[in-house]
């Protein structure tokens, strides 16, 4: 049995075994224990410092001033540029667009007269111009190099020395001091530590573009996430051509923005008004649709739910069919809608979508998919710019959800004349404006919600 100086630690969390087990008994990951060593804990010397301590009104900011990418959708998500110094990461699944969006931001920076050093662990310089020519994205003072071993890396950092530093990606650059294969976490944190440390040193910002594991998760160890200053998850379907940019982690500016871009054959586009392409717009209004204005971070975006209710050839197993929303809050709404408004649903197929492939999950769609699905059962339409908001409780009521004000005014300056939102969210700690062309009403039930719509079907005697 081994001794206690002898036993395995996870190199994630800490968690320590007297033997060696492939999976953390803590926090579950795979081949992340390794054997800790037997020299114990050392002394650490004390040793003068280089630059004493300064008071914090003496320390200078000049250095660090945030620099604009020249990509507006991703300096909002930053926080208003790039501080220099600043090591970043851009997570995303393969082909949602990251290498695309970075090639653009290199040639932004370079256009300024910055140098830019963009390293591409994955692809060749060729084929990296290849994209850059497509993208329209070149410049003389962006400087391209095919790489992956760190030490040469540096090397071409030291020789460049730009002022914005891209590593296309961080999982395939080796250190050669560190243990474990390339891609493992050892590596990757040794790499990002490394490149932390260089940046710091030169005041230089550092893109570095992560994988993501099959669940959505930044691949490698969680202390790398730890280590940068930055985290950006790049979100997007592969069948749709809209992209997303979230902060998850920002020391320098809020961690719930978030920018909107589209993919073109050109390369990728900024998108500064993302609501129409979630919304459809038509001379008539039509039963079966509802739209409501989602939350995505601090960015109110429209969000239009379409509903479409049928007879079931199998009455005893009706199909449930959700795109873009959630499927069990789906079945909680049909649960109320039949058991509190008592519209009859259990023996009918419902099929509830959002367009233009938005991925929905803020409560407050309840209100708008409930709408949808009786304006769908009872084939009757609604007013036509009808804007509807609110979580549905299991009782049937309706809950009030945040950011109301925003939220009313961005449907207002769309044009929504008509707004129905759940009773409370004109109280004083909304402050919800009266705003000018648009009718506000609050409700206390989902079942009044749809009696002010004429949507209310009462049960037969």
């Amino acid at each position: 049995m081994a001794t206690k100086q002898d036993s395995y630690q996870c190199t994630e969390c800490g968690w320590t075994s007297a033997r060696w087990v492939g999976r953390c008994g803590e926090c579950q990951a795979w081949g992340s224990v390794a054997e800790r060593g037997a020299q114990g804990i050392k002394q650490v010397a004390v040793s003068t410092p280089g630059i004493s301590a300064l008071r914090i009104s003496e320390v200078a900011t000049e250095t660090a001033q945030r620099k604009r990418t020249g990509v507006g959708e991703l300096d909002r998500v930053l926080g208003g540029g790039l501080v220099p110094g600043a090591v970043v990461l851009l997570a995303g699944e393969p082909g949602v667009g990251k290498s695309t969006l970075l090639i653009d931001v290199a040639a932004q920076w370079s256009a300024t007269g910055e140098k830019t050093l963009y390293i591409s662990g994955e692809e060749s310089a060729s084929q990296v111009k290849l994209r850059a020519l497509r993208t329209g994205a070149v410049h003389d003072e962006l400087y391209l190099a095919s790489e992956n071993d760190l030490g040469t890396v540096l090397g071409h950092v030291e020789e460049v020395s730009p002022s914005l530093l891209i590593v296309d990606s961080v999982q395939t650059i080796t250190a050669a001091g560190a243990e474990g294969t390339p891609g493992g976490p050892s590596q990757v944190r040794e790499v990002t530590s490394a490149l932390a440390r260089v940046a710091k040193r030169r005041n230089m910002a550092v893109l570095l573009v992560g994988h993501v594991t099959k669940d959505g998760s930044i691949a490698g160890p969680r202390t790398m996430e730890h280590l940068v200053d930055v985290v950006l998850s790049f979100e997007g379907d592969r069948h749709s051509g809209f992209r997303m940019v979230r902060a998850t982690k920002n020391r320098f500016g809020p961690a719930d923005e978030v920018g909107c871009f589209e993919m073109s054959e050109t390369g990728i586009v900024q998108v500064t008004d993302p609501s129409g392409l979630f919304t459809t717009s038509r001379s008539e209004p039509v039963p079966g649709t509802c739209v409501t204005v989602t939350l995505e971070g601090r960015r109110p975006l429209l969000a239009e739910v379409q509903a479409l209710v049928a007879p079931s050839p199998n009455q005893n197993a009706p199909k449930r069919t959700t795109h873009g929303l959630d499927s069990s809050r789906i079945a909680m709404v049909l649960a109320v809608l039949e058991r509190k408004v008592r519209l009859p649903l259990s023996q009918r197929d419902v099929y509830v979508s959002t367009v233009g492939g938005a991925k929905v999950t803020d409560p407050s769609v309840d209100l708008a998919s409930a709408v949808a699905i009786a304006s769908a059962a009872l084939d009757r339409q609604h007013p036509q710019r009808l804007l509807a908001l609110g979580e549905v409780g299991l009782a049937g009521d309706l809950r009030r959800v945040p950011g109301v004000e925003r939220r009313l005014a961005e449907a207002a300056r769309l044009g929504f004349e008509l707004a129905i939102v759940p009773v409370g969210s004109r109280d004083v700690t909304v402050k919800v404006p009266r705003l000018p062309g648009m009718r506000v009403i609050e409700v206390g039930s989902l079942a009044d919600a749809l009696g002010v719509l004429d949507l209310r079907r009462e049960a037969k005697p």
